[in-house]
């Protein structure tokens, strides 16, 4: 076996806020168990830093995007925000950073919202199947539309419909979670084009939604820390 944590795959997360700051740890909890072997974390200040090391030693904190080595990287869940972001590496856009998916770049680039931050994107609620395959072809990107039958799709590619996950997902901090385990996968697996990285983004989805059947198997109320615990689990 010549693998090492590098060769694993590394991920950048940029998530949580001074006011949402458990979205870091849910982020990075999804990011530690997608496949990467090495996670980096760019904290919004120094008590966020402080939670995220606390809980998990292994996560490497950085001060910027852009001088660090890194195969894939994850912004906004929690309100994150960042001024520059490099080019070619795949990225996750999440809540606040979505309206960075307006902005041209080159290299794969995933959405996650929900149908209540469409408007980040420029666009407005409308048959779920339809719009998302209107975004992907509009915006060049991978869209993981999120909500009941999670969608994913993207140009050139078939739309995926999730039918593993439920209602045990609609948990506040569940897609701080999927977005953390999209940006892991795509570090590990690094796709080398758009039909590639969507097949990865679905095998995410799916992951997410098997930990989170897992936990309403385990617990009668699932919360965002059960479907994290449960990852290792499927």
């Amino acid at each position: 076996m010549d693998a090492h944590k590098y060769s694993r795959g590394v991920v950048a997360i940029a998530a949580g806020s001074s006011k949402f700051p458990g979205a870091a740890l849910l982020t990075v909890a999804g990011a530690r168990h997608g496949g990467a072997g090495y996670v980096k974390f760019l904290p919004p200040d120094r008590r966020v830093a402080d939670l995220v090391i606390s809980q998990f030693p292994d996560v490497v904190p950085i001060s910027t995007l852009m001088r660090e080595r890194c195969d894939a990287i994850v912004i906004g869940p929690g309100g994150a925000t960042v001024r520059k972001i490099p080019e070619l590496i795949p990225l996750v856009l999440d809540s606040s950073a979505l309206p960075l998916a307006r902005k041209a770049r080159e290299g794969i680039t995933v959405v996650t919202p929900h149908e209540g931050e469409l408007s980040l994107l420029g666009y407005q609620r409308g048959d779920r199947d339809s719009l998302a395959t209107q975004i992907s072809k509009e915006l060049g990107v991978i869209v993981v539309l999120k909500g009941p039958k999670t969608l994913v799709a993207s140009a050139g590619n078939k739309t995926f419909i999730d039918a593993i996950g439920g209602s045990e997902l609609a948990t506040a901090g569940s897609g701080d979670i999927l977005a953390g385990i999209i940006g892991s996968m795509l570090a590990s697996w690094k796709p080398r084009d758009s039909a590639g990285a969507h097949h990865v983004v679905c095998q995410a989805v799916e992951l997410h939604s098997r930990a989170g059947r897992r936990a309403a198997e385990k617990y009668r109320s699932v919360t965002a820390r059960e479907i994290a615990e449960s990852l290792p689990l499927v």
